[in-house]
């Protein structure tokens, strides 16, 4: 993909993940690349930073002997997450705006 992303987009999109249900770190991954092109290396320390700043919290779950570490949202990530989704849209919107300028000047 020609555009990066930035840790804030990064970080909107792993709340998204994790809003729409509890996951785990390789789910978390295998969503998010199935997306973009990141690597696994670059997704955890994303989940330490959210959850340092308490917008996921961790629990573990046994699976076949041992043991996952699910991330889940909290009510600030929630916060957090209708935030980044403002931004977004704006932004989006803005840009669009910029890449749609020669048509607008079309229709005058």
């Amino acid at each position: 993909m020609t555009y990066q992303l930035t840790a804030p987009l990064l970080d909107a999109c792993v709340l998204g993940i994790v809003a729409g249900e509890d996951s785990y770190g390789y789910t978390l991954t295998q969503k998010v690349q199935a997306k973009v092109d990141i690597s696994e290396s670059t997704l955890y320390p994303v989940l330490r930073r959210l959850q340092k700043e308490k917008n996921l919290e961790t629990y573990d779950q046994p699976y076949q002997g041992r043991n996952r570490r699910y991330y889940r949202i909290t009510d600030e990530g929630r916060k957090q997450l209708e935030f980044y989704r403002r931004e977004w849209r704006d932004y989006k919107n803005r840009i669009d705006a910029l890449m749609d300028f020669e048509s607008e000047r079309e229709g005058e």
